[in-house]
Protein backbone atom coordinates (compact mmCIF):
# COMPACT_ATOMS: atom_id res chain seq x y z
CA UNK A 1 0.00 0.00 0.00
CA UNK A 2 3.13 2.37 -0.02
CA UNK A 3 2.17 3.86 -3.26
CA UNK A 4 -0.58 4.96 -2.21
CA UNK A 5 1.48 7.91 -0.33
CA UNK A 6 3.56 8.59 -2.67
CA UNK A 7 0.52 9.15 -5.27
CA UNK A 8 -1.44 11.19 -2.55
CA UNK A 9 2.22 13.12 -2.43
CA UNK A 10 3.68 13.85 -5.86
CA UNK A 11 0.48 13.44 -8.36
CA UNK A 12 -0.43 17.02 -8.20
CA UNK A 13 3.72 18.00 -8.84
CA UNK A 14 2.88 15.31 -12.31
CA UNK A 15 -0.40 17.02 -13.15
CA UNK A 16 1.15 19.92 -13.28
CA UNK A 17 3.79 19.03 -15.52
CA UNK A 18 1.25 17.08 -17.68
CA UNK A 19 -0.50 20.55 -17.66
CA UNK A 20 2.06 22.15 -19.25
CA UNK A 21 0.93 19.87 -22.41
CA UNK A 22 -2.49 21.07 -21.85
CA UNK A 23 -3.72 23.54 -24.06
CA UNK A 24 -3.66 26.68 -22.36
CA UNK A 25 -7.55 27.21 -22.28
CA UNK A 26 -8.29 24.10 -20.62
CA UNK A 27 -5.49 24.12 -17.85
CA UNK A 28 -7.44 24.97 -15.37
CA UNK A 29 -10.02 22.32 -15.64
CA UNK A 30 -7.53 20.25 -16.18
CA UNK A 31 -6.04 21.25 -12.51
CA UNK A 32 -9.19 21.54 -10.75
CA UNK A 33 -9.78 17.58 -12.29
CA UNK A 34 -6.21 16.99 -10.85
CA UNK A 35 -6.97 18.42 -7.71
CA UNK A 36 -10.01 16.72 -6.82
CA UNK A 37 -8.47 12.87 -7.93
CA UNK A 38 -5.62 13.80 -5.23
CA UNK A 39 -8.30 14.48 -2.77
CA UNK A 40 -9.85 11.21 -3.35
CA UNK A 41 -6.63 9.28 -3.16
CA UNK A 42 -6.62 11.39 0.84
CA UNK A 43 -9.65 10.54 1.29
CA UNK A 44 -9.26 6.74 0.79
CA UNK A 45 -6.42 6.82 3.05
CA UNK A 46 -8.58 8.32 5.68
CA UNK A 47 -11.38 5.58 5.33
CA UNK A 48 -8.86 2.75 4.34
CA UNK A 49 -9.28 1.43 8.17
CA UNK A 50 -5.89 0.44 7.16
CA UNK A 51 -3.05 1.57 9.98
CA UNK A 52 -1.40 4.65 8.85
CA UNK A 53 1.87 3.43 9.14
CA UNK A 54 1.22 1.18 6.08
CA UNK A 55 1.33 3.44 3.52
CA UNK A 56 4.64 4.72 4.88
CA UNK A 57 7.93 4.38 2.62
CA UNK A 58 11.42 4.15 3.91
CA UNK A 59 14.21 3.62 1.09
CA UNK A 60 18.21 5.00 0.46
CA UNK A 61 18.29 8.26 -1.07
CA UNK A 62 22.08 9.13 -0.23
CA UNK A 63 23.56 6.29 1.89
CA UNK A 64 26.77 7.80 2.11
CA UNK A 65 25.25 10.40 3.87
CA UNK A 66 22.69 9.21 5.88
CA UNK A 67 19.75 10.41 4.30
CA UNK A 68 16.69 8.32 2.98
CA UNK A 69 13.35 9.17 1.03
CA UNK A 70 11.62 8.30 4.51
CA UNK A 71 7.34 9.64 4.10
CA UNK A 72 4.46 8.29 6.56
CA UNK A 73 1.12 9.64 7.46
CA UNK A 74 -0.52 9.30 11.20
CA UNK A 75 -3.26 11.66 12.30
CA UNK A 76 -1.98 14.87 12.73
CA UNK A 77 -0.14 14.61 9.11
CA UNK A 78 -3.39 12.90 7.52
CA UNK A 79 -5.74 15.66 8.93
CA UNK A 80 -3.73 18.96 7.54
CA UNK A 81 -3.24 17.17 4.25
CA UNK A 82 -6.67 16.35 3.68
CA UNK A 83 -7.33 20.17 4.15
CA UNK A 84 -4.62 21.25 1.87
CA UNK A 85 -6.04 18.15 -0.33
CA UNK A 86 -9.37 20.12 -0.55
CA UNK A 87 -8.77 23.52 -0.37
CA UNK A 88 -6.08 23.59 -3.35
CA UNK A 89 -8.90 22.58 -6.25
CA UNK A 90 -11.76 24.90 -4.52
CA UNK A 91 -9.50 27.66 -5.06
CA UNK A 92 -8.40 26.51 -8.59
CA UNK A 93 -12.18 26.07 -9.56
CA UNK A 94 -12.73 29.61 -8.59
CA UNK A 95 -9.62 30.80 -10.21
CA UNK A 96 -11.03 29.49 -13.50
CA UNK A 97 -13.86 32.28 -13.33
CA UNK A 98 -11.07 34.99 -12.74
CA UNK A 99 -9.24 33.94 -15.32
CA UNK A 100 -8.53 36.31 -19.07
CA UNK A 101 -6.33 34.16 -20.48
CA UNK A 102 -3.04 35.27 -18.37
CA UNK A 103 -3.35 32.53 -15.71
CA UNK A 104 -2.33 29.73 -17.68
CA UNK A 105 0.90 29.34 -15.44
CA UNK A 106 -0.44 29.89 -12.03
CA UNK A 107 -2.37 26.35 -12.29
CA UNK A 108 0.59 24.31 -12.33
CA UNK A 109 2.67 26.57 -9.99
CA UNK A 110 -0.21 25.96 -7.21
CA UNK A 111 -0.05 21.93 -8.16
CA UNK A 112 3.44 21.79 -7.76
CA UNK A 113 3.15 23.81 -4.29
CA UNK A 114 0.52 21.72 -3.18
CA UNK A 115 3.10 18.74 -3.92
CA UNK A 116 5.77 20.57 -1.62
CA UNK A 117 3.09 21.13 0.83
CA UNK A 118 1.77 17.36 0.71
CA UNK A 119 5.51 16.31 1.11
CA UNK A 120 6.29 18.29 4.11
CA UNK A 121 3.18 16.89 6.14
CA UNK A 122 4.23 13.63 5.32
CA UNK A 123 8.75 13.76 5.45
CA UNK A 124 10.19 11.38 8.53
CA UNK A 125 13.53 11.74 7.21
CA UNK A 126 14.63 15.93 8.19
CA UNK A 127 16.98 16.48 4.93
CA UNK A 128 13.74 15.62 2.50
CA UNK A 129 11.73 17.47 5.31
CA UNK A 130 13.66 20.28 4.52
CA UNK A 131 14.07 19.66 0.87
CA UNK A 132 9.94 20.00 0.84
CA UNK A 133 10.38 23.04 2.97
CA UNK A 134 12.56 25.19 1.09
CA UNK A 135 11.34 23.85 -2.23
CA UNK A 136 7.80 24.29 -2.04
CA UNK A 137 8.99 28.73 -1.65
CA UNK A 138 10.71 28.50 -5.41
CA UNK A 139 6.02 27.90 -6.57
CA UNK A 140 5.20 30.14 -4.09
CA UNK A 141 7.65 33.08 -5.34
CA UNK A 142 6.92 32.71 -8.74
CA UNK A 143 3.51 32.83 -8.19
CA UNK A 144 3.82 36.21 -6.47
CA UNK A 145 6.53 37.29 -8.80
CA UNK A 146 4.19 36.52 -11.87
CA UNK A 147 0.82 37.21 -10.94
CA UNK A 148 1.27 40.03 -7.85
CA UNK A 149 1.14 43.79 -7.84
CA UNK A 150 2.91 46.51 -8.74
CA UNK A 151 5.75 46.19 -5.17
CA UNK A 152 5.58 42.49 -5.40
CA UNK A 153 9.32 42.31 -6.49
CA UNK A 154 9.76 44.20 -2.80
CA UNK A 155 7.51 41.36 -1.03
CA UNK A 156 9.00 38.45 -3.11
CA UNK A 157 12.51 39.42 -1.84
CA UNK A 158 11.64 40.26 1.44
CA UNK A 159 9.77 36.63 1.69
CA UNK A 160 12.99 34.81 0.02
CA UNK A 161 15.54 36.41 2.42
CA UNK A 162 13.59 35.33 5.87
CA UNK A 163 12.69 32.18 4.37
CA UNK A 164 16.19 31.16 2.92
CA UNK A 165 17.92 32.84 6.40
CA UNK A 166 15.50 30.65 8.75
CA UNK A 167 15.92 27.42 6.24
CA UNK A 168 20.12 27.79 6.22
CA UNK A 169 19.85 28.11 10.21
CA UNK A 170 17.35 24.92 10.18
CA UNK A 171 19.77 22.95 7.70
CA UNK A 172 22.86 23.80 10.35
CA UNK A 173 20.63 22.69 13.23
CA UNK A 174 19.99 19.42 11.25
CA UNK A 175 23.39 18.67 10.42
CA UNK A 176 24.32 19.21 13.94
CA UNK A 177 21.36 17.20 15.79
CA UNK A 178 22.68 13.92 13.35
CA UNK A 179 26.42 14.46 13.98
CA UNK A 180 26.00 15.58 18.20
CA UNK A 181 24.15 12.65 18.65
CA UNK A 182 25.70 10.03 16.65
CA UNK A 183 22.83 8.84 15.08
CA UNK A 184 23.48 6.89 11.30
CA UNK A 185 20.69 8.65 9.60
CA UNK A 186 18.39 12.06 9.19
CA UNK A 187 15.28 9.63 10.25
CA UNK A 188 13.51 11.29 13.06
CA UNK A 189 13.32 7.87 15.08
CA UNK A 190 16.91 7.20 14.81
CA UNK A 191 17.43 11.06 15.92
CA UNK A 192 15.26 10.30 18.82
CA UNK A 193 17.35 7.62 20.11
CA UNK A 194 20.11 9.99 20.49
CA UNK A 195 19.66 13.30 20.78
CA UNK A 196 19.32 13.28 24.89
CA UNK A 197 22.94 12.12 24.99
CA UNK A 198 23.91 16.16 23.57
CA UNK A 199 24.57 18.45 26.30
CA UNK A 200 21.68 21.12 26.76
CA UNK A 201 23.57 24.18 25.97
CA UNK A 202 24.41 22.51 22.68
CA UNK A 203 20.50 21.20 22.35
CA UNK A 204 19.88 25.56 23.42
CA UNK A 205 21.36 26.07 19.45
CA UNK A 206 20.38 23.10 17.96
CA UNK A 207 16.70 24.34 19.00
CA UNK A 208 16.74 27.99 18.17
CA UNK A 209 17.78 27.09 15.01
CA UNK A 210 14.61 25.36 14.33
CA UNK A 211 12.87 27.85 16.27
CA UNK A 212 14.13 30.65 13.87
CA UNK A 213 12.49 28.61 10.91
CA UNK A 214 9.51 27.86 11.76
CA UNK A 215 9.04 31.19 13.70
CA UNK A 216 9.05 32.76 9.98
CA UNK A 217 6.65 29.89 8.31
CA UNK A 218 4.60 30.16 11.39
CA UNK A 219 5.05 33.16 11.65
CA UNK A 220 6.13 34.64 14.76
CA UNK A 221 7.05 37.99 15.72
CA UNK A 222 9.53 39.07 15.13
CA UNK A 223 10.12 37.09 11.76
CA UNK A 224 6.63 38.03 10.46
CA UNK A 225 7.46 41.38 8.82
CA UNK A 226 7.04 39.11 4.89
CA UNK A 227 3.58 38.21 5.64
CA UNK A 228 1.17 41.86 5.28
CA UNK A 229 3.48 42.42 2.17
CA UNK A 230 3.19 38.84 0.76
CA UNK A 231 -0.50 39.02 0.40
CA UNK A 232 -1.10 42.55 0.30
CA UNK A 233 0.64 42.36 -3.02
CA UNK A 234 -0.23 38.81 -3.96
CA UNK A 235 -3.32 38.30 -7.17
CA UNK A 236 -6.30 39.98 -6.79
CA UNK A 237 -8.14 36.34 -7.08
CA UNK A 238 -7.34 35.79 -3.24
CA UNK A 239 -6.20 32.06 -4.53
CA UNK A 240 -2.39 32.52 -4.05
CA UNK A 241 -3.06 33.91 -0.20
CA UNK A 242 -4.95 30.76 0.33
CA UNK A 243 -1.86 28.85 -1.22
CA UNK A 244 0.17 31.25 1.24
CA UNK A 245 -2.33 30.03 4.05
CA UNK A 246 -2.12 26.60 3.62
CA UNK A 247 1.74 27.35 3.79
CA UNK A 248 2.02 27.85 7.27
CA UNK A 249 3.80 24.69 8.57
CA UNK A 250 5.60 26.65 10.95
CA UNK A 251 3.46 25.14 13.54
CA UNK A 252 3.48 21.91 12.24
CA UNK A 253 7.27 21.55 12.47
CA UNK A 254 7.21 22.94 15.75
CA UNK A 255 5.33 20.16 16.88
CA UNK A 256 6.05 17.32 14.82
CA UNK A 257 10.25 17.65 14.78
CA UNK A 258 11.65 20.59 17.47
CA UNK A 259 9.59 19.46 20.80
CA UNK A 260 10.27 15.91 20.44
CA UNK A 261 13.79 16.13 19.80
CA UNK A 262 14.78 18.89 22.37
CA UNK A 263 11.88 18.46 25.29
CA UNK A 264 14.31 19.82 27.51
CA UNK A 265 14.77 23.22 26.17
CA UNK A 266 11.08 23.12 25.51
CA UNK A 267 10.59 22.42 29.55
CA UNK A 268 13.54 24.28 30.99
CA UNK A 269 12.65 27.33 28.78
CA UNK A 270 8.85 27.33 28.39
CA UNK A 271 7.98 30.15 29.41
CA UNK A 272 10.17 31.88 27.41
CA UNK A 273 8.45 30.32 23.98
CA UNK A 274 4.74 30.55 25.51
CA UNK A 275 5.38 34.47 26.33
CA UNK A 276 6.36 34.79 22.71
CA UNK A 277 3.77 33.05 21.13
CA UNK A 278 0.68 34.94 23.66
CA UNK A 279 2.75 38.54 22.53
CA UNK A 280 2.84 37.25 18.91
CA UNK A 281 -1.07 36.27 19.10
CA UNK A 282 -1.92 39.55 20.94
CA UNK A 283 0.35 41.83 18.69
CA UNK A 284 -1.47 40.32 15.29
CA UNK A 285 -5.25 41.00 16.40
CA UNK A 286 -4.53 44.19 17.78
CA UNK A 287 -2.72 45.48 14.95
CA UNK A 288 -5.46 43.72 12.32
CA UNK A 289 -7.91 46.74 14.09
CA UNK A 290 -5.87 49.37 12.65
CA UNK A 291 -5.45 48.12 9.23
CA UNK A 292 -7.40 49.58 6.31
CA UNK A 293 -6.66 46.93 3.30
CA UNK A 294 -8.89 43.97 3.38
CA UNK A 295 -5.85 41.48 2.95
CA UNK A 296 -3.27 43.04 5.27
CA UNK A 297 -5.93 43.02 8.17
CA UNK A 298 -6.23 39.23 7.08
CA UNK A 299 -2.83 38.54 7.61
CA UNK A 300 -2.42 40.47 10.70
CA UNK A 301 -5.46 38.37 11.81
CA UNK A 302 -3.07 35.25 10.51
CA UNK A 303 -0.39 35.78 12.46
CA UNK A 304 -2.63 36.05 15.94
CA UNK A 305 -4.06 32.83 14.97
CA UNK A 306 -0.66 31.52 14.31
CA UNK A 307 0.75 33.19 17.70
CA UNK A 308 -2.22 30.66 19.27
CA UNK A 309 -1.18 27.21 17.09
CA UNK A 310 2.40 28.23 18.87
CA UNK A 311 0.87 28.73 22.60
CA UNK A 312 -0.63 25.17 22.38
CA UNK A 313 2.18 23.65 21.06
CA UNK A 314 4.59 25.00 23.84
CA UNK A 315 1.93 24.33 26.70
CA UNK A 316 3.06 20.97 26.37
CA UNK A 317 -0.07 19.93 27.24
CA UNK A 318 -2.50 17.44 25.60
CA UNK A 319 -5.45 19.84 25.54
CA UNK A 320 -2.99 22.63 23.87
CA UNK A 321 -1.68 20.59 21.62
CA UNK A 322 -4.80 19.08 20.28
CA UNK A 323 -6.19 22.36 20.19
CA UNK A 324 -3.00 23.48 18.52
CA UNK A 325 -3.29 21.14 15.34
CA UNK A 326 -7.32 21.44 15.07
CA UNK A 327 -6.69 25.19 14.92
CA UNK A 328 -4.13 24.60 12.09
CA UNK A 329 -6.35 22.61 10.40
CA UNK A 330 -9.67 24.64 10.50
CA UNK A 331 -8.09 27.72 10.07
CA UNK A 332 -6.76 26.59 6.46
CA UNK A 333 -10.68 26.36 5.61
CA UNK A 334 -12.15 29.65 6.99
CA UNK A 335 -9.34 31.73 6.51
CA UNK A 336 -8.90 30.58 3.10
CA UNK A 337 -12.11 31.22 2.42
CA UNK A 338 -12.13 34.90 3.68
CA UNK A 339 -9.14 35.48 1.07
CA UNK A 340 -11.56 34.25 -1.45
CA UNK A 341 -14.22 36.29 -0.22
CA UNK A 342 -11.85 39.57 -0.39
CA UNK A 343 -11.36 38.58 -3.81
CA UNK A 344 -14.78 38.10 -4.76
CA UNK A 345 -15.66 41.86 -2.86
CA UNK A 346 -12.47 43.02 -5.00
CA UNK A 347 -14.13 42.16 -8.35
CA UNK A 348 -16.98 43.77 -7.33
CA UNK A 349 -15.08 47.36 -6.35
CA UNK A 350 -13.24 47.18 -9.63
CA UNK A 351 -16.37 47.46 -11.46
CA UNK A 352 -17.72 49.88 -9.33
CA UNK A 353 -14.39 52.08 -9.32
CA UNK A 354 -14.36 51.67 -12.98
CA UNK A 355 -11.31 50.64 -13.38
CA UNK A 356 -9.45 46.92 -13.61
CA UNK A 357 -7.32 44.96 -11.32
CA UNK A 358 -4.29 46.20 -14.06
CA UNK A 359 -4.52 49.35 -12.42
CA UNK A 360 -3.21 50.00 -9.30
CA UNK A 361 -5.11 53.03 -7.98
CA UNK A 362 -8.10 51.37 -8.78
CA UNK A 363 -7.10 48.09 -6.67
CA UNK A 364 -6.17 50.09 -3.75
CA UNK A 365 -9.39 51.64 -3.55
CA UNK A 366 -11.14 48.36 -3.99
CA UNK A 367 -9.13 46.65 -1.07
CA UNK A 368 -9.85 50.34 1.02
CA UNK A 369 -12.06 48.90 4.42
CA UNK A 370 -15.11 51.11 4.25
CA UNK A 371 -14.64 52.35 0.72
CA UNK A 372 -17.64 50.73 -0.14
CA UNK A 373 -20.76 50.34 2.67
CA UNK A 374 -23.91 48.68 3.19
CA UNK A 375 -23.82 45.44 1.16
CA UNK A 376 -26.17 43.56 2.95
CA UNK A 377 -29.12 45.56 1.06
CA UNK A 378 -28.25 44.34 -1.79
CA UNK A 379 -26.02 41.09 -1.51
CA UNK A 380 -28.05 39.24 1.80
CA UNK A 381 -26.70 35.52 0.83
CA UNK A 382 -22.94 36.78 0.86
CA UNK A 383 -23.15 39.13 3.78
CA UNK A 384 -24.32 36.33 5.62
CA UNK A 385 -21.92 33.54 4.36
CA UNK A 386 -19.25 36.07 5.16
CA UNK A 387 -20.47 36.42 8.62
CA UNK A 388 -20.34 33.07 9.30
CA UNK A 389 -16.77 32.98 8.08
CA UNK A 390 -15.35 35.88 10.66
CA UNK A 391 -17.20 34.19 13.42
CA UNK A 392 -15.41 31.03 13.07
CA UNK A 393 -12.39 33.30 12.39
CA UNK A 394 -12.93 35.25 15.89
CA UNK A 395 -13.66 31.75 17.45
CA UNK A 396 -17.41 32.03 18.20
CA UNK A 397 -18.85 28.85 19.42
CA UNK A 398 -20.13 26.28 17.08
CA UNK A 399 -17.98 27.02 14.39
CA UNK A 400 -14.92 25.36 13.50
CA UNK A 401 -12.51 27.87 15.02
CA UNK A 402 -13.72 27.17 18.71
CA UNK A 403 -12.66 23.93 19.72
CA UNK A 404 -8.94 24.36 18.64
CA UNK A 405 -8.89 28.46 20.34
CA UNK A 406 -11.01 26.60 23.68
CA UNK A 407 -8.33 23.62 23.72
CA UNK A 408 -5.46 25.99 23.70
CA UNK A 409 -6.28 28.27 26.11
CA UNK A 410 -7.11 25.44 28.36
CA UNK A 411 -4.05 23.72 27.55
CA UNK A 412 -1.94 27.25 28.20
CA UNK A 413 -4.10 27.80 31.20
CA UNK A 414 -2.71 24.24 32.71
CA UNK A 415 0.80 25.01 31.84
CA UNK A 416 1.34 28.97 33.25
CA UNK A 417 -1.87 30.26 34.07
CA UNK A 418 -0.64 34.02 33.97
CA UNK A 419 0.34 33.55 30.26
CA UNK A 420 -3.02 32.32 29.52
CA UNK A 421 -4.70 35.45 30.47
CA UNK A 422 -2.66 37.40 28.83
CA UNK A 423 -3.46 35.78 25.42
CA UNK A 424 -7.13 35.35 26.13
CA UNK A 425 -7.27 39.54 25.33
CA UNK A 426 -6.47 38.26 21.77
CA UNK A 427 -10.25 36.72 21.54
CA UNK A 428 -11.41 40.38 22.51
CA UNK A 429 -8.88 41.91 19.83
CA UNK A 430 -10.05 39.56 17.42
CA UNK A 431 -13.68 39.86 18.00
CA UNK A 432 -13.30 44.24 17.57
CA UNK A 433 -11.45 43.71 14.46
CA UNK A 434 -13.09 41.64 12.71
CA UNK A 435 -16.56 42.59 13.39
CA UNK A 436 -15.73 46.53 13.01
CA UNK A 437 -14.42 45.61 9.50
CA UNK A 438 -17.65 43.54 8.76
CA UNK A 439 -19.70 46.37 10.06
CA UNK A 440 -17.96 48.80 7.65
CA UNK A 441 -18.56 46.72 4.80
CA UNK A 442 -21.90 45.20 4.72
CA UNK A 443 -23.68 47.70 7.23
CA UNK A 444 -23.98 51.43 7.82
CA UNK A 445 -25.57 52.91 5.20
CA UNK A 446 -25.36 51.51 1.66
CA UNK A 447 -23.56 53.82 -0.49
CA UNK A 448 -23.35 51.28 -3.83
CA UNK A 449 -25.44 47.54 -4.71
CA UNK A 450 -23.88 44.61 -6.00
CA UNK A 451 -24.26 41.46 -7.46
CA UNK A 452 -25.28 38.69 -4.49
CA UNK A 453 -23.08 34.87 -4.40
CA UNK A 454 -23.21 33.65 -8.02
CA UNK A 455 -23.38 30.14 -9.07
CA UNK A 456 -19.64 29.09 -9.45
CA UNK A 457 -19.37 31.27 -5.57
CA UNK A 458 -22.22 29.60 -4.07
CA UNK A 459 -20.27 26.13 -5.47
CA UNK A 460 -16.81 27.40 -3.74
CA UNK A 461 -18.25 29.04 -0.84
CA UNK A 462 -21.26 26.14 -0.13
CA UNK A 463 -18.83 23.17 1.14
CA UNK A 464 -16.45 25.77 3.21
CA UNK A 465 -19.38 27.09 5.15
CA UNK A 466 -20.83 22.90 5.49
CA UNK A 467 -17.32 21.54 7.02
CA UNK A 468 -16.93 25.21 9.33
CA UNK A 469 -20.52 24.13 11.35
CA UNK A 470 -19.82 20.40 10.82
CA UNK A 471 -16.48 20.76 12.79
CA UNK A 472 -17.64 23.46 14.63
CA UNK A 473 -20.73 21.03 16.58
CA UNK A 474 -18.92 17.81 15.99
CA UNK A 475 -15.41 17.99 15.85
CA UNK A 476 -14.80 14.06 16.81
CA UNK A 477 -13.58 12.65 13.63
CA UNK A 478 -10.96 15.38 13.46
CA UNK A 479 -9.87 14.81 17.56
CA UNK A 480 -9.75 10.83 16.90
CA UNK A 481 -6.71 11.65 14.30
CA UNK A 482 -5.24 13.89 16.36
CA UNK A 483 -5.11 12.24 19.79
CA UNK A 484 -2.53 9.42 19.43
CA UNK A 485 -0.13 11.65 17.76
CA UNK A 486 -0.73 14.02 20.54
CA UNK A 487 -0.46 11.51 23.16
CA UNK A 488 2.91 9.70 21.80
CA UNK A 489 4.46 13.41 21.90
CA UNK A 490 3.03 14.35 25.88
CA UNK A 491 5.00 10.94 26.51
CA UNK A 492 8.43 12.09 25.44
CA UNK A 493 7.70 15.49 27.48
CA UNK A 494 6.74 13.38 30.29
CA UNK A 495 9.92 11.26 30.29
CA UNK A 496 11.86 14.15 29.56
CA UNK A 497 10.77 16.12 32.71
CA UNK A 498 11.56 12.76 34.94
Amino acid sequence: MNWVLNAFIFLPLVAALLSLAVPKAARGKFAVFAGIANLAIGVYIWLSGIAFDKFSTVIDWLPGLGVKYAVSTDGVSLLLSLVTALMVPIGLYYLTSRDDGKLSAFYPLALAMETGILGIFAARDLILFYVFFEGTLIPSLFLLGRYGRAARVQALTTMALYTVFGGLLMLVSIIGTKLLSGSPTFLLEDLLRGVRQIPEWQQVWLFLGFLVAFAVKTPLFPMHAWLPEFHGQNHPSGVADLMGTLYKVGGYGLFRFALPLFPDVANNYQWIWMLLAAFTAIYGAWIAFAQTDFKRLLAYSGISHMGLVALGVFSLHPAGSSGAILLLAFQGIYSSALFLVVGMLERRFIVLEGGDESKEKALDRALEIGRVRGLAASAPAFAGVALLLWFASIGVPGLAGFIGEYSILLGAYQANPWIAAIAVTTVIASAAFALTAYQKTWYEEATHSVADLSRREWTVLVPIVALVVLFGVYSAPALELVKPVVAQLYGIVLEAKK
